[in-house]
């Protein structure tokens, strides 16, 4: 007679359920990325979100030019450095020095006292002063401007008394006139939509990259490729070449749909835009090789990718203010490649900024491309031997 097939014991087993619960404990240990990244974001999302994070910037850089020299252009002057929304580090001798300070993003602010402003305020006539502010961020402009409502009526106040008191209206001495530069109705979409074209080419070319290569890892279909004589850099040229194109196709139809929707507006500095722009998809598409050769796993490629997008998000500028973040965060923000194409886009698209204006952000992603090409190469070169 045949042996009847045995029947699987249906009671439950707390011994059983204790050696697979070892087992997938032993597993995640020996998948050390996976478990590094476990612990590892959420620390970094709550050390973010809890110290860097600022929607109320202050301490903005600022930029004065005084027509006059006189006791209430030296009050009003002290009034606005008292206030903790403005820091106060250049002060010009001309309009063109404070207007290329502000068209190369030095200063958030710059603020111009006339030279009749002492005579106007004594008369009562309608005296001023010029506020410009960088309006490309409105969230970063919005509570400084909102805090200057205060400096007319408490500026002057213990200048004007006696035969200097103004003869009407003696609590709004002088008024701010406000200028928005390069979005003067504060329009959301003129800073997200330049900016959302960096975050989704690091999310698509990154990890589109990092995770198509790992896959070929899997399959063995780069063990093949390892066999022929093709060089590392002639494998690394071959693969990317590809998706550059994607990469220019994306930006032609996020800047498309921006123009024709949003109304974002296209200002010029069309040479360094397409400069800076391949530069960013040439190292975004290294970063994703060096990726891919840290991993073995797709899985593992798409959290590193992930790892390296939320920074990408948070200290770029993209969705917080930039220079609302302590300054070590702004340090960590300044060595993310998105920091640096995100000031190339807005700069070019709302300000026609030249080569000139942006030499120091194409340098720093000139200088991100050769790094992420030699780390990946010789990544490439120790996975040959």
């Amino acid at each position: 007679m045949s042996a009847e097939p045995r029947q699987p014991n249906q009671a439950f087993s707390l011994e059983r359920t204790g050696a697979v619960l070892i087992k997938e404990f032993i597993q995640l240990t020996r998948d050390r990325i996976t478990y590094a990244l476990i612990l590892a974001v959420p620390v970094i999302q709550m050390l973010l979100f809890g110290y860097a994070i600022n929607t109320d910037p202050r301490h903005l850089p600022t930029a004065i030019l005084v027509q006059e020299n006189s006791v209430f252009a030296r009050s009003v002057v002290s009034g606005i450095a008292n206030s903790s929304y403005f820091d106060i580090n250049h002060q010009v001798r001309n309009a063109a020095e404070l207007d290329e300070l502000v068209r190369t993003g030095q200063v958030q602010f710059a603020i111009t006292i006339p030279g009749d402003f002492t005579r106007r305020v004594v008369r009562g006539d309608r005296a001023q002063i010029l506020v410009e502010a960088d309006a490309t961020d409105p969230t970063a402009t919005g509570s400084a401007l909102a805090a200057l409502a205060q400096l007319p009526r408490e500026a002057l106040r213990r200048d004007l008394t006696g035969a200097v008191a103004p003869p009407a209206d003696p609590e709004q001495p002088f008024e701010i006139v406000v200028h928005r530069r390069y979005n003067p109705e504060n329009i959301t979409a003129y800073n997200i939509v330049p900016g959302l074209l960096g975050i989704v080419l690091t999310l698509t070319l990154v990890m589109m990259t990092a995770i198509g290569v790992t896959r070929e890892q899997e399959r063995g279909t780069m063990e093949s490729l390892l066999a022929t004589p093709v060089q590392p850099l002639e494998v690394m040229i071959g693969k990317l070449a590809p998706f550059v194109i994607v990469g220019m196709i994306q930006t032609a139809l996020i800047l498309i749909i921006g123009r024709v929707l949003f109304g974002v507006p296209m200002a010029g500095g069309w040479p360094g835009l397409i400069l800076g722009t391949t530069l960013f998809i040439i190292g975004s598409l290294g970063l994703g090789f060096l990726i891919s050769t840290l991993t073995r796993t797709q899985l593992q490629a798409m959290q590193l990718s992930v790892f390296y997008l939320l920074p990408s998000i948070l200290l770029s500028g993209f969705m917080f203010p930039f220079r609302g973040m302590p300054d070590w965060a702004q340090w960590l923000g300044t060595l993310i490649p998105v920091t640096h194409f995100l000031r190339i886009v807005r700069g070019a698209l709302l300000k026609g900024q030249g080569f000139a204006d942006m030499g120091p952000s194409l340098l720093a992603l000139a200088v991100f491309v050769c790094a992420v090409a030699a780390l990946a190469l010789a990544r490439y070169r120790t996975t040959l031997d």
